[in-house]
């Protein structure tokens, strides 16, 4: 009986193995298919007595992610060499040599990039997760294909999860919404990011995932109708100007979906454009442009564009490589509809993103190409960040950032994320004029240097050999190339100005009759409760040790006896007198301690240096390793963290939580009906416990806006004052806002 299940999964292996040099998006050469087989063989042969927890033979795994590198990703025949080894060293006896041995250096490279990022530990804390994501993105420096081929094992695992335990598939999920897909993303693989977002929103939303399958089933055949109804206008216009094309109807993604759903706060139904129609045409690399705009024509004869809601990605493609011209027009039974227009080119690249651009450039390899994917990324990997966190955010804010397109005094374009300010703009340029910028003028206007910039706009970066950056800087852009560089130049700042204070130190040290060595300056940053010598140095440089404190430390290090009575006498009275501080603290009731404007309450530790109390005027330090750090402002450490580290400083408080109310914000709409205000009014000052904070009413044809800030002591109340809204004659809708 197992023999002959073992002689079908054999037939099973070899079919799928026929299949995958079948699909393959690239044409291979003989020398090309025997590469592949050996690899085959050494992987059926390395993974013969494994299985997966489904219970299929291993070997089915790494021909899958083979078949999305070969088909999907459309790379060559090292990158499926490599998929197809791709879990050889981590599970088999095999070694990195061995593969290099029997192979060649490049698929031994891929493979061992590969082993790296399987070899990072997974289950445990956020910290050290992200930088398990450091080190796999920094792979990317050696050779973006294993992230590609890292993509597609994630891709096939998220297909396969099935057998897992719910834990395990929720914490992978978030994984592959948190990085996988953003990197898909921006590296142009669409299908692949599509694939990843509905797989992820599966695991960590499965009700409202399956109810958003289950109402595209019901609501299919009218989708199908409706742009059937489309299409046919449209396919006698077309056929009549004798264009060479194919329309596609394609239904949003399940993720897309739901993202709407969450951004606008609407329904499934109240969704609009839950479907897009494509127009793929036929055209000589000459004509693609002006087809583009044909085709664009004669859809806006038969349905009206919105002229605010036309991108035209042709002229400007993204930085993904992405080309298509969107025309959203007003369809059938008054629904908005997009329309994508792209030539056979585009739409091979927006799938396959830069694994098609050598298939359409002659004398291009895929070396050459996916240098030019790689430069996509560094600009992301650009952050020298040392916290990984901070490092995995900056990455993933690159790789979602929308775009702008700027230009240069000399009408050159650029392209910057969106939300860029004037002072990116001049770092995007070059590193030296970003440092050297003492102003900008957008559109021949002076303006400030955090100025957002926006589509269009002409900046020229005014520059002065004198200007240096400040900690205030950081606050002014969004671009981890910026920020890196500004805090390399204030890192540098710092160590000169230490040279000097060691300088300094050593002439004041020699007044006072000691030479500086490795053991005074131990001694010196114990007695100044510091924490490196370069924070010693950095001090005395700028003038926060005084000569006093120096004099004080001679004194105590010249007479030993004295200290050892000191210390006595320190130690003993501490105890109770702490008590007796405490007391009047405690009693003023100041119990809970808040941070920043919003006076947000998040996890803290007092730090042991100056040990802060309830009612102590202090201030937040965000610590690379241990969270935020809580000081008094008259901390002996607190000049050199607010001159060094004034980016991680944040404003704190002690509060008595007792007293402690919120502010909420309500939006209501509504008919304009008469004396609809008063009552609202009426309602809430009528509501025990409620204060309003402010109150802006419109009306607009008939139609009734508002905003309310009121401030409540908990949710209990303020529920009960929305249902009471809600009962008001003429109410549409009360939504509460969570972002201010």
């Amino acid at each position: 009986m197992i023999e002959i299940d073992i002689e079908k999964e054999n037939k099973a292996i070899a079919q799928e193995y026929k299949e995958l040099l079948r699909i393959s998006y690239q044409t291979l050469t003989d020398d090309d298919k025997k590469l592949i087989r050996k690899a085959f063989d050494v992987a059926v042969d390395a993974h013969k007595e494994q299985r997966r927890k489904s219970g299929e033979a291993y070997i089915f795994h790494p021909i899958a992610v083979a078949k999305i590198v070969a088909s999907e990703i459309g790379l060559g025949a090292t990158s499926i060499a490599a998929a197809l080894l791709h879990d050889v060293v981590e599970d088999t006896p095999m070694t990195v040599k061995d593969i290099e041995r029997l192979f060649n250096p490049k698929v031994a490279q891929l493979v061992e990039g590969l082993t790296k990022i399987s070899m990072v530990q997974k289950d445990l804390n956020a910290s050290i997760q992200a930088e398990n994501f450091r080190k796999m993105i920094l792979t990317l420096n050696d050779d973006v294909r294993v992230i590609l081929i890292k993509l597609a094992d994630r891709l096939h695992n998220m297909q396969t999860m099935d057998s897992m335990q719910e834990d395990k598939q929720t914490k992978i999920a978030s994984e592959t919404l948190y990085i996988y897909a953003p990197l898909a993303h921006r590296l142009g693989l669409y299908n692949i990011k599509t694939k990843l977002e509905d797989l992820g929103l599966k695991y960590t939303e499965p009700a409202i995932y399956n109810e958003i399958v289950s109402k595209i089933k019901e609501t299919k055949e009218e989708q199908d109708a409706y742009i059937k109804d489309i299409s046919d206008v449209l396919k006698k216009a077309l056929d009549a100007e004798g264009m060479d094309y194919i329309i596609k109807g394609r239904p949003k993604s399940i993720y897309s979906i739901r993202r709407k759903m969450k951004a606008q706060n609407v329904s499934f139904d109240e969704v609009y454009d839950k479907f897009a129609l494509r127009i793929v045409y036929k055209s000589n690399p000459h004509e693609e442009k002006f087809l583009a705009w044909k085709i664009y024509s004669i859809v806006t004869d038969y349905y009206r564009p919105s002229p605010s809601r036309l991108r035209d990605w042709i002229s400007s493609p993204k930085s993904t490589g992405y080309e298509a011209l969107h025309i959203t027009v007003m369809g059938p039974k008054g629904r908005w509809v997009e329309v994508q227009v792209r030539s056979e080119r585009m739409d091979e690249i927006a799938e396959k993103g830069y694994a098609a651009h050598y298939k359409y450039k002659n004398g291009a390899t895929e070396e050459n190409e996916l240098d030019a994917w790689l430069n996509l990324l560094k600009e992301a990997l650009e952050s020298s960040e040392t916290n990984a966190v901070d490092f995995v955010e900056d990455f993933k804010m690159n790789l979602y950032s929308k775009e702008i397109f700027v230009f240069t005094p000399k009408g050159e374009i650029k392209s910057l994320p969106k939300g860029a300010t004037s002072l990116d703009f001049a770092f995007s340029i070059h590193s030296e004029i970003g440092i050297r910028t003492r102003g900008t003028r957008v559109n021949g206007k002076l303006v400030p240097l955090n100025f957002e910039l926006k589509s269009g706009d002409q900046i020229e970066v005014i520059t002065s050999q004198h200007q240096k950056p400040t900690a205030n800087w950081l606050d002014y852009v969004t671009t981890s190339r910026a920020k890196t560089k500004i805090k390399n130049v204030l890192n540098e700042n710092t160590k000169k100005i230490g040279e000097e204070g060691k300088e300094l130190l050593t002439r004041k040290l020699k007044h006072l009759k000691i030479t500086l060595n490795e053991s005074v300056v131990n001694e010196l940053v114990n007695f100044f409760k510091l924490k490196t010598s370069l924070d010693l140095f950095y001090r005395v440089g700028i003038g926060a040790i005084e000569n006093q404190q120096l004099k004080d430390y001679a004194a105590q290090k010249s007479n030993t006896f004295i200290n050892f009575f000191k210390n006595k006498i320190k130690r003993s009275p501490s105890s109770t007198a702490n008590e007796d501080i405490h007391k009047p603290v405690i009693s003023s009731n100041y119990d809970l301690l808040v941070f920043g404007k919003e006076h947000d309450k998040l996890d803290y530790k007092l730090s042991p240096c100056c040990n802060p109390i309830p009612g102590d005027d202090v201030f937040g330090f965000v610590t690379i390793n241990e969270g935020i750090k809580v000081h008094k402002k008259d901390c002996p450490n607190a000049i050199g963290m607010q001159s060094n580290y004034a980016y991680r400083i944040m404003t704190a408080k002690w509060i008595d939580s007792s007293q402690e109310e919120f502010k909420a914000i309500i939006n209501i709409t509504g008919m304009d009906v008469l004396g609809l205000t008063n009552q609202l009014t009426k309602v809430i000052s009528n509501n025990m416990h409620v204060n309003i904070q402010s109150i802006s009413l419109s009306t607009d044809a008939g139609i009734f806006h508002g905003q309310v800030a009121v401030i409540v002591q908990n949710n209990t109340i303020l529920k009960k004052m929305i249902s009471n809204i809600k009962k008001i004659d003429g109410i549409d809708k009360v939504t509460r806002v969570y972002k201010t």
